[in-house]
């Protein structure tokens, strides 16, 4: 039976089936669980935009813009913006639809059947969606959309960035659009807080920063998910990773290791994660902690928990530290933290040191030996009066790998190493590369290179045979000539 299968079958049996979280050379990412709303209408594609070279917003047939007219009509029915009930989008597009065909009869206006749908669609998408971002939202190649100001957009696309031919009509029109976004969230931005981390309905990450902060205008993000959850097949298609390094992290996950994933931002940590956590035996209850819910485990005991921002009084803040903590007392068998980045680190590292082995979390690094200096730093944060040698030891023995992914100059994420901690020397933690991206070649602008192992076996080699796991020896180079 070959490797592939056996990482199929393994996810069967183990843990369903894998998802992912963030980026790697695939479009897209996949929707968070339990957060899906009804899909949005269906919006024109970038293909198609291009082709007629027209702006999203601001169409007129006969000289009467119509979309204007239909919202102005329906805000003046329905009362103030604020009054609008998004969640009874049926009633409201039955009533678009009455004062589109009113408007249209009013004004005498002969509008062709294509035409037609396409302005409705474009008024639901203005006053019940996203306005101008529908159709980028709609397309599946698009990884991530990004405005600067309300007139210029940019997406990315295989991990290229480029400009797009669509923009919001005032700078009034994109925080209304922003305000959208966030207000289900129970959420706020104004200027007394102009930045805001959300999401959307399908589990698309969003961060929106406005005046006074943002000097051009308001800056909008959306990290984007696919709608198809990636899987390993995935991975390795894109040449993230190979038959044999998921075989081998498969095996690390069902062992119990604590795995931390390390890459800059865009490099596709939280897809890892999200495919690595679907390998955890489905009999286990695992606690995910994030700043924005963002991973999609398909375990059935699964608890998702969430950090909450104080509120306009300054109260009521809920930090990831404090999830960390808490979860402690809700008899984890994993803890999953969708990104380390300050004091929590310390009680992470704590967990993984008393009975939680197997938890995993994400951290920004540039190689694996800078995430053992950034745990360092972000345990210093904790507050704690601890000699750094303290925390280089427990740092030590609670991380068994890490695993280190890289967006490449052409725009692709891959695994370029994984590294296994193997315990302290003098005051200086002892690692060993089992895997290492090497390059062989350009083809154009695109990089040819796989990911190799070095020839040296697991430390923790034990862990993986004592939970009935057997590697063949040449997944680690072991025998090859």
């Amino acid at each position: 039976m070959s490797l592939l299968k056996r990482i199929e079958r393994g996810q069967v049996s183990g843990a369903g089936q894998e998802s992912s979280g963030g980026a790697a050379s695939q479009p897209g990412r996949p929707p968070v669980p339990g957060g899906a709303a009804a899909p949005r209408p269906a919006g024109e594609g970038l293909a198609q935009l291009r082709q007629r070279r027209e702006p999203v917003h601001g169409i007129a047939v006969g000289g009467v813009d119509i979309k204007e007219r239909v919202q102005r009509r329906l805000l003046e029915d329905l009362g103030p913006g604020e009054a609008i009930d998004i969640s009874k989008s049926d009633e409201l597009r039955q009533r678009i639809d009455e004062l589109f065909n009113t408007i249209l009869t009013e004004e005498n206006i002969v509008v062709a059947r294509n035409e037609r749908k396409r302005l409705y669609e474009q008024i639901v998408a203005e006053l019940l969606g996203y306005g101008p971002l529908e159709p980028l939202l709609d397309d599946p190649t698009i990884t991530e959309i990004m405005t600067v100001g309300h007139e210029k957009v940019y997406i990315e696309r295989k991990g290229i960035i480029e400009q797009v031919p669509v923009h919001f009509e005032s700078e009034e029109h994109l925080r209304r659009i922003i305000d959208r976004i966030v207000a289900p969230l129970g959420r706020r931005i104004d200027e007394s807080s102009p930045t805001v981390d959300a999401r959307l309905p399908d589990g698309s990450r969003v961060n929106a920063v406005i005046p006074p902060i943002a000097i051009d205008g308001p800056a909008l993000t959306i990290r984007k998910f696919s709608k198809v959850p990636l899987t390993v097949q995935n991975l390795i298609d894109y040449g993230t990773a190979t038959v044999e390094v998921m075989e081998f992290l498969r095996a690390c996950v069902i062992a119990g290791f604590n795995i931390i994933i390390s890459g800059g931002t865009g490099s596709g940590k939280t897809t890892l994660l999200n495919i690595l956590s679907g390998f955890i035996p489905s009999d286990e209850r695992i606690v995910t902690i994030e700043n924005a819910a963002e991973l999609q485990l398909r375990q059935d005991h699964v608890v998702r928990l969430e950090s909450r921002p104080p509120n306009i009084e300054g109260r009521g803040e809920v930090t990831i530290r404090d999830l960390v903590i808490n979860s402690l007392r809700m008899r984890p068998d994993r803890i999953v933290v969708g990104e380390v980045r300050g004091g929590e680190a310390l009680d992470l590292i704590q967990a993984m040191n008393t009975g939680h082995d197997g938890s995993m979390g994400t951290a920004h690094s540039n190689s694996p030996r800078d995430t053992l200096s950034r745990l360092e730093t972000m345990c210093l944060m904790a507050g704690m009066e601890l000699p750094v040698r303290a925390i280089r030891e427990q740092i030590a023995s609670a991380i068994h790998l890490i695993v280190h992914q890289d967006r490449l100059r052409d725009g692709s994420r891959k695994i370029t190493k994984i590294s296994e901690i193997q315990g302290m020397e003098g005051d200086v933690i002892t690692m060993a590369d089992l895997f290492e991206f090497e390059q062989t070649g350009l083809e154009g602008s695109r990089i040819i290179g796989r990911i190799k192992p070095t020839g040296l076996r697991p430390k923790n080699i034990h862990k993986i045979h004592d939970a009935g796991i057997q590697l063949p020896p040449q997944i680690f180079g072991i025998g090859r000539r």
